[in-house]
């Protein structure tokens, strides 16, 4: 039961820190481009990356990587809302940008995981 409440509370604060990150990046940025949901989508699979090698290498318990990674970025990360952005972009008539955005969003975030893992793995 504390591992499904820390689940949720962690999930609540990623969903802050997504929030926070995002409106921050939306002031400054003002191209078609969703930079905001790219940044946060990037630093997501980085982080679970690390994550995930972090528990293969036995530095952390499994409740602790449920906590961050299910919990925390699963509420930080948010594939739905890249998804949605392809569309709009597409449906802008802006196909390019749609284009460039959805190979982008498909591709860097497998190579931040892989990052990640390798970097805690190197380490150990």
């Amino acid at each position: 039961m504390l591992t499904f409440l820390g689940v949720c509370l962690c999930g609540g604060l990623g969903a802050m820190a997504r929030f926070v990150l995002n409106v921050s990046v939306q002031r400054w940025w003002k191209r078609p481009f969703p930079l905001h949901t790219f940044i946060i989508n990037v630093i997501a699979t980085f982080c679970a990356g690390i994550a995930a090698g972090a528990s293969v290498a036995g530095v952390v318990p499994h409740s602790t990587y449920l906590l961050f990674l299910t919990g925390f970025l699963g509420g930080f990360s948010t594939f739905s809302t890249a998804m949605n952005e392809v569309v709009s972009l597409a449906r802008s008539e802006r196909f390019g940008v749609a284009a460039a955005y959805l190979v982008a969003t498909m591709v860097v975030p497998i190579v931040c995981v892989a990052l990640g893992f390798l970097l805690v793995t190197a380490l150990r």
